[in-house]
């Protein structure tokens, strides 16, 4: 399997393009090799269920950026002075997860790739936009997915053209003994 791992690398592709996945369960002759990119899908929120599992050439958004609603209690102080100005902040931070999730949408992608985690919120709202996503894939996973299908790891949603999104062939979620 080494073997066929290695030669199946052209000269343009560095031989850190292997990787090795671990899954717990199953024997050593239920190895298998992947010809492309592989990644373990770590962490999941309610709505990917409904997310599609399959995509012929899709374009690939890889992000390095948060994409959940976050605890700024925990971050900050923030005093106010009645319940509207609460609401403002509320309304604010809501506001900005959306428009996010909206250029995400609007770039063309199918399928989201995140460094990051993507919080349940994001989750369903590209399920009910026929997208993928998965958060906390491994930085490696995110540079071996760049090297192979192009495109370029973005630190925000404002550019998201054509030219930073990668493209493959067939992006498919497969379940692989207890994981997918």
């Amino acid at each position: 399997m080494v073997v066929d791992a290695v030669t199946m690398l052209d000269e343009l592709l560095q031989i850190k393009m292997i990787g090795i996945k671990k899954v717990q369960g199953g024997a050593l002759e239920n190895s298998q090799l992947v010809a492309g990119v592989a990644f373990k899908k770590t962490f999941s929120y309610a709505g990917f269920e409904m997310q599609p599992k399959k995509y012929e050439s899709p374009k690939i958004a890889l992000l390095n950026i948060e994409l959940e609603l976050k605890a700024e209690k925990d971050n900050a102080e923030v005093r106010v002075q009645n319940v509207a100005d609460y609401q403002a902040i509320v309304d604010a931070e809501w506001n900005i997860l959306y428009d996010k999730l909206d250029k995400l949408s609007k770039s063309g992608a199918k399928v989201i790739l995140s460094k990051l985690p993507i919080g349940d919120v994001a989750t369903q709202y590209f399920a009910d936009r026929d997208m993928f996503c998965a958060g906390r894939v491994p930085e490696e996973d995110l540079k071996r997915t760049m090297m192979a299908c192009g495109g370029s790891i973005q630190t925000s949603a404002n550019a998201l053209t054509d030219d930073v999104l990668g493209c493959c062939d067939l992006f498919e979620e497969a379940q692989i003994g207890g994981e997918r």
